[in-house]
């Protein structure tokens, strides 16, 4: 077999990238290759022909058969989308297929037919509803209000059937909700100046326009009130690209969203399989020459670079603004800068004009080693794997380098415009989840608490003297309410301390909450250093047979510590106490989890099945109980009197 793509240098830009593809489609190796594939396609949405080019590349790989390439990549799961809309989208396709490459993830599409949305949203039996669909994208468009318009018509005529569509598809999320399994997406209506003029008076077009926003409006709160459903903004989109269409084509073909527009969107789809994925990234590592400021600071000095003052610096102030307000949010922010140390820390401390400071930052590495092992450094300190960084930097060589031996990384390409720079950094969405929690936004003083518990582990003579004066105490309880946001968020975005890898939205949270026969378990953890908060949970289901366990999770945040055996023992004994016969667990491997494959056996389950594909089942009879570690203090409550 050939070397896989990921091995050989990055391609220089996008014609070196686009023809690589071209290559393997022609030699019948995309499916072979697709891992690869991804840093091909990086290369191409970052080019100046980005739409175009990820339009041409997913045509060849939509030629591909996902079942093929999952079967040679296990871990590149398929995602069924199912696409129905009001006009033709025959467009969508190719960017689409690129879009969810880019993150690994194949696409499987089944399409509607024209204009069928409604007849597809009503019909549970339908492919909208099945239990394999993934995401259910209904496009529609201004023009789908318009053409049930009477003619002549007048603005009221216009809110009535604006008001009539909003409660249409209102009834129609809620059924959706009720009964289908993915995530419905829909999407604001541009309003467009060839049906905005048909007024000829400015009060009418000003009550339209009005009308209209208020009818986004109203779309945009479908989301709000229902987690599975999600709804695009095109707004922000189109101000961004061309025209929402072209006339000739909308008129002639029934393309009422242009080619641009829909690669737009499937950049947006992106983004949102990917939350749902459980691929948002984590880390945003940052270099710091011409890149957070304006200059070289080995050359310049402290006093020659700029991040205000200037009409360049300028540019880097507002750079350096917007990491800040993504660090704010849960992003962990690093440095990994070709300098001395002392110096850079000297300047994010001192220097006047810097809005980021040394506190802003989990790890700043500054030194003369390759980049590529100072982040693998940073990853291993943050106890987190590779892929969750984005590394953001202007030297072509050093994204080619990090892009070359660290393909798992998300590289930000920058060049010598700084005003560019937020644009190029935000225009992926790495960071994007479903909902931002509470825990989200301490997360940084979390990891920065982390120093403190490495340089006790540094200092301890063994693992076990280091545990002892760790001071675990662990909380085990129900969830409640105001549990489900950060548990949900937990099983979408947890990949090495994950058992099945299921990923749950806030309403299955729930449900398992409601459930009497199940249980849901809330894990929190504190020590000497801090709170951790909530950083893991347990999926239980009790049946005549068994109690069953779903899912075990728990964050990267805390891994060794003993908090996934002192939570597990306690399950086991409630289990003993309530009467179950025995406890049943299962372990799927995927290329991230193989750290727990021997959790279960280490607790005295024993393996009753081994599948073909790794996967193990378990049976622990409750005849001998583990005991909890003895270094962590365990308070656990099942709603009943707590055991410690």
């Amino acid at each position: 077999m050939s070397a896989p793509v990921t091995t050989r240098p990055a391609p220089a830009d996008r014609a070196e990238a686009l023809d690589r593809i071209r290559d393997l489609h022609t030699e019948g190796r995309l499916a072979e290759e697709f891992p690869g594939v991804s840093g091909l396609l990086a290369v191409l949405a970052q080019g100046p022909a980005a739409a175009a080019d990820l339009a041409r590349a997913g045509r060849l790989l939509a030629r591909v058969d996902p079942g093929t390439i999952h079967a040679l990549h296990p871990d590149a799961r398929p995602l069924h989308v199912t696409v129905s809309g009001h006009g033709t989208l025959d467009a969508l396709t190719g960017p689409l297929t690129a879009e969810l490459a880019r993150h690994g993830i194949p696409l499987r599409a089944t399409h509607g037919d024209h204009d069928s949305w409604r007849r597809d949203l009503q019909d549970t039996a339908g492919p909208l509803y099945a239990d394999d669909t993934d995401l259910s994208l209904v496009l529609l468009d201004a023009q789908s209000v318009f053409d049930e318009l009477p003619q002549p018509w007048r603005v009221s005529d216009a809110a009535e059937a604006v008001t009539a569509r909003l409660g249409l598809l209102q009834r129609l999320a809620e059924s959706y909700v009720r009964d289908g399994s993915g995530t419905l997406v829909l999407n604001t209506l541009p309003l467009l100046t060839g049906q905005l003029r048909q007024l000829v008076d400015h009060r009418s077009r000003t009550e339209l326009s009005l009308l209209w926003r208020e009818f986004n409006a109203g779309l945009l709160r479908i989301a709000l009130a229902h987690p599975r459903v999600h709804v695009v903004d095109l707004e922000p989109l189109i101000a961004e690209s061309g025209p929402v269409r072209d006339s000739r084509l909308a008129v002639y073909t029934k393309e009422y969203l242009g080619a641009e527009l829909l690669g737009r969107y499937a950049r947006e789809i992106g983004h949102l399989a990917r939350a749902l994925r459980g691929r948002t990234k984590k880390v945003l590592v940052v270099d710091l020459d011409h890149t957070l400021w304006d200059g070289i600071l080995g050359d310049d000095g402290p006093d020659g670079i700029a991040v205000s003052g200037t009409y360049r610096g300028e540019a880097f102030g507002a750079f350096q603004k917007t990491v800040r307000q993504l660090g704010s949010q849960g992003v962990l922010l690093g440095v990994c800068s070709k300098n001395d140390q002392e110096p850079v820390e000297q300047v994010l401390a001192g220097h006047p004009d810097m809005v980021l400071r040394p506190d802003d930052f989990v790890r700043i590495t500054a030194n003369w080693q390759p980049k590529d092992g100072n982040l693998r450094e940073m990853a291993a300190r943050l106890n987190l794997g590779t892929d969750s960084f984005v590394f953001v930097d202007d030297s072509p060589f050093e994204c080619g380098l990090v892009a070359s031996s660290l393909p798992e990384v998300a590289v930000v390409r920058l060049d010598e415009e700084p005003a560019l720079h937020i644009d190029r950094l935000l225009a992926d969405g790495w960071f994007d989840v479903r909902e931002l929690t509470e825990a989200d936004r301490g997360r940084a003083g979390q990891y920065r608490a982390d120093a403190g518990r490495l340089e006790l582990l540094d200092g301890a003579a063994s693992m076990e003297e280091y545990l002892q004066a760790l001071d675990v105490r662990v909380t085990v309880a129900p969830a409640t309410d105001a549990d489900v946001p950060r548990i949900s968020q937990i099983t979408l975005r947890t990949n090495q301390f994950n058992l099945t890898t299921r990923r749950l939205g806030t309403d299955d949270v729930r449900a398992g909450i409601a459930a009497p026969s199940r249980l849901v378990l809330a894990i929190r953890a504190q020590d000497r250093f801090g709170d951790n908060g909530l950083v893991g949970a347990v999926f239980a289901e009790r049946d005549a047979d068994a109690l069953r366990i779903d899912n075990v999770l728990l964050s990267c945040r805390v891994f060794a510590r003993g908090i996934e055996q002192a939570a597990l023992t306690a399950l086991l004994a409630h289990a003993r106490d309530t009467g179950a016969p025995a406890v049943v667990a299962s372990y799927r491997p995927t290329a991230k989890n193989g750290k727990v494959r021997d959790l279960y056996p280490s607790l005295g389950f024993d393996t009753v099945r081994t599948g073909d594909d790794g996967s193990l089942d378990f049976r622990h009879d409750l005849t001998e109980l583990p005991p909890h570690p003895g270094h962590v203090t365990l308070d656990a409550s099942f709603g009943l009197p707590a055991t410690t």
